[in-house]
């Protein structure tokens, strides 16, 4: 058996109890990815406060969900978070990445629930080749994305993206691992896993109406542009 974690995440998000469940239950694609057929057992269900979903495998692994829901004043709730299991992944001992990923996934939920919040979403994840795993990689994509060492939150680049009808994105997140972007129709997840010995990743959550094949199609060439 792998290395137990538990990841522990509190904040304050822009829905209400009933909307934040509805985001972490039905519209996961909206924010994380697609859950339908990967869904454990839900052990608690009390709608809209606290859900704890479990998935057990072989040999002791489990992955699990501890969700809980408190509602706070203006249309805003406050969720704590807490996602244990078990690792087989030993590049990351102090879960350092699990970490960095989760207050990114949060982050985007609060953007969904924000700006897009029961629209409807199509979900397109990209991976870059092997070429992307090698140590500069994310510095490449930060480049193509026009977002320099001064860029921070709240910034526009004025960049082309594949799919969007003109230039331009606003810089909803940036750190040296991730990059968000968000136009008026979708959210644009930009992942350096990289760092974590992976390829270079994206994630679109599209609110236009697009083919989720047609975006993996222009993305996929975006990013092998970079790296051939």
């Amino acid at each position: 058996m792998g290395r137990q974690f538990e990841v522990v995440f509190e904040g304050e998000f822009p829905g209400t109890p009933e909307q934040v469940w509805e985001a972490i239950t039905t519209q996961t694609a909206a924010w994380l990815f697609p859950s339908e057929g990967m869904e454990g057992t839900d052990l608690v269900s009390e709608r809209p406060t606290h859900r704890v979903n479990r998935m057990d495998g072989p040999d002791g692994w489990f992955n699990q969900l501890d969700q809980v829901i408190e509602e706070r004043p203006d249309g805003r709730s406050f969720m704590r978070w807490v996602h244990s299991g078990v690792s087989q992944d030993d590049r990351d001992p102090e879960n350092i990445a699990v970490n960095l990923h989760t207050a990114f996934y949060m982050h985007t939920l609060a953007e969904y629930l924000e700006h897009f919040v029961g629209r409807p979403a199509v979900f397109a994840d990209i991976q870059g080749p092997e070429a992307s795993t090698a140590p500069e990689s994310f510095e490449i994509v930060r480049a193509a994305l026009g977002i320099d060492v001064g860029t921070v939150a709240g910034d526009s680049t004025y960049v082309a993206l594949p799919g969007e009808p003109a230039p331009g994105a606003f810089v909803d997140y940036t750190s040296e691992h991730f990059i968000g972007l968000r136009t008026n129709d979708a959210l644009y997840r930009f992942f350096g896993r990289n760092a974590f010995g992976g390829p270079v990743g994206i994630t679109v959550h599209h609110f236009g109406g697009a083919e989720p094949i047609l975006i993996e199609h222009e993305w996929h060439e975006w990013i092998l542009d970079l790296f051939t």
